[in-house]
């Protein structure tokens, strides 16, 4: 199954548009989504009191057919409506509706609440009653939302207002929208389904971060491969009060597949490394130009974690870019350059990897942040002017290379927010570029793969456990591509 892409709002109505132009009335594709969205209530709830808060757009429309299809199957329904409908679509279905009407706010309690007030293209502040029955979604005990929870932009993933529906189950069409993937509408939509409605194949460059993507360009070892051939990842190691984060990386790589996984030591931290090291070699270096000659068989090097905010980490970044291994950069080593971050984008490679949190993105790229419109957007922009892929953390992940394509992590886990998974993360991402796998479905793949060990894990995880649970996650990686 080919990778689903992530649509704007634009993208969204174009697709309609086509479908209609294509022959496919407005009312069929309406039928069609009003169907999967009664379906997927009684998938999942038996019988039960349905009030359906019908908007007058057509999201309002979807609500009238949810209505009209499981009064059919005996459903005790009714709708609330916010008002009369205002599309000719919508007054269509509204006709076929015989079941009561109550406006909105204005009807029986009730066991499930669909909302279809506002679809994804709403562009102001929930109000009147409308923001009643949003506040009064947070506590009830079962919400469904027609394409997205109203009062959640479908292009940003923001809030309106203060306040927006939330949902238990959101239902949407053809592909998820920019707002279901972004926090904070993400938190909002509860589970959801992505329906099919007939609109056909779209083209986006921002697709879901999912398995689909990169599966099939995973390495995986032959009859014939052995340890040099699987690629050599080294990793930078810190001074002797700080060899943690190293170690977490390097072991990540090493689980992940590279064949050969090297700490770098500075000398004098060299036998604080040595009694802690198994699988993991380990080279000590006293200069620059030492550790850009121990590089040079590298395939990979992941610079960063622990390494210190210092002249040294900037002159070792920059010997490394003349080694030609692809370059996996975090922490520290991101840090370093916050004065001069055109220093660091000068020397950069497209197949290089940056990987900040939210803290150490605005230190590289002041103000990026706030002034796109979306997390999307300003990690693409970034990995435009970095030159590199850029990975931007957090529970929405983004990953974006310089040519454009982007993803986002939809399987994102809390019990990643723990001291050293961040290394374990770019650990992950050395060892797949060490191993030959494009520098981008690399980033993509390395935060699914850790998100996956850490929903796997649960409660209690830390960082060290996140290595050992790799393999699980690929053994059925591995398992699904045959």
């Amino acid at each position: 199954m080919a990778p689903r892409e992530i649509l704007t709002t634009e993208e969204m109505a174009a697709g309609d548009a086509r479908a209609i132009a294509a022959g496919t009335p407005g009312l069929v594709l309406m039928e069609r989504a009003g169907q999967a969205v009664a379906d997927a209530i009684r998938e999942r709830r038996r019988p039960c009191r349905v009030a359906v808060l019908c908007g007058p757009g057509n999201n309002g429309g979807d609500g009238y057919v949810v209505a009209r299809l499981l009064k059919r199957r005996g459903w005790t329904v009714w709708v609330e409506a916010l008002s009369s409908p205002t599309t000719e679509d919508a007054r269509a279905m509204a006709r076929r509706w015989t079941g009561p009407t109550y406006p909105l706010g204005g009807g029986p309690p009730c066991d499930v609440m669909v909302d279809a007030l506002f679809g994804a293209g709403l562009s102001r502040p929930l109000e009147g009653e409308a923001l009643a029955c949003a506040r009064s979604s947070h506590g009830h005990p079962q919400v469904v939302a027609i394409d997205i929870p109203s009062g959640v932009d479908g292009d940003t993933g923001k809030l309106l207002g203060d306040t927006a529906m939330r949902a238990d189950l959101t239902v949407t069409f053809h592909r998820r929208k920019v707002g279901l993937v972004l926090q904070p509408g993400a938190a909002a939509c509860g589970e959801v389904v992505v329906a099919d409605i007939g609109l056909g194949e779209t083209l986006s460059p921002l697709t879901e971060n999912s398995p689909s993507l990169w599966r099939q360009s995973l390495p995986r070892p032959t009859a014939a491969s052995y340890k040099h051939s699987r690629g050599q990842l080294a990793v930078v190691g810190g001074e002797a009060h700080r060899t943690g984060a190293a170690r977490l990386g390097a072991r990540a790589g090493l689980r992940i597949g590279a064949g050969l996984v090297t700490v770098f030591s500075p000398a004098s931290a060299v036998m604080v490394y040595a009694p802690a090291l198994e699988a993991v070699m380990l080279a000590p270096f006293e200069t620059d130009a030492d550790l850009a000659q121990l590089a040079e068989m590298a395939d990979a090097v992941l610079i960063g974690p622990a390494a210190g905010v210092t002249p040294q980490t900037r002159a070792n970044l920059f010997a490394l870019t003349r080694t030609g291994a692809a370059l996996v950069v975090d922490a520290d080593a991101l840090t370093v350059f916050r004065d001069r971050p055109d220093d660091l984008f000068d020397v950069l490679d497209k197949d290089d990897v940056l990987t900040p949190h939210p803290g150490e993105f605005e230190r590289l790229f002041p103000g990026l942040l706030a002034g796109s419109s979306n997390r999307i957007e300003a990690t693409r922009t970034a990995a435009e002017r970095a030159g590199a892929v850029v990975l931007l953390k957090g529970a929405d992940t983004v990953i974006a290379a310089p040519d454009g394509r982007a993803a986002v992590n939809l399987n994102g886990s809390p019990w990643l927010a723990t001291a050293g998974s961040g290394d374990v993360l770019a650990g992950f991402i050395g060892g797949l570029v060490a191993q030959g796998m494009d520098s981008f479905l690399a980033a993509c793949a390395g935060a699914w793969i850790h998100a996956d060990a850490a929903a796997r894990f649960g409660p209690g995880l830390i960082a060290e456990d996140l290595p050992d649970l790799a393999p699980a996650s690929l053994g059925r990686l591995y398992a699904q591509a045959d």
